[in-house]
């Protein structure tokens, strides 16, 4: 079994509005030194098999055709063999 972590942010040359929004309210409380905040989503699940290379197709097929929006982000992942 594996576990996988997925990160899908924004890619660069997309508007982040909520990356916007908290920015804005950072700038209300204080935070005067904080810039270019961006969004993303960290997602983690596990891959029930005993072959990485399998658990690694699926992960990226999971995360192109459901996690991610391929127009608009990016994203990584990381697998992990657990126990």
């Amino acid at each position: 079994m594996f576990k996988a972590v997925v990160i899908v942010k924004r890619r660069p040359t997309i508007l982040d509005p909520q990356g916007k929004a908290v920015e804005q309210g950072a700038k209300l409380l204080g935070f005067n030194n904080v810039k270019n905040t961006r969004i993303g989503k960290y997602i983690e699940f596990y891959v029930d098999t005993d072959d990485r290379e399998m658990a690694e197709k699926e992960v990226r097929e999971y995360s192109e055709k459901l996690l991610s929006n391929p127009i608009m982000e990016d994203f990584e992942y990381t697998i992990e063999e657990v126990k």
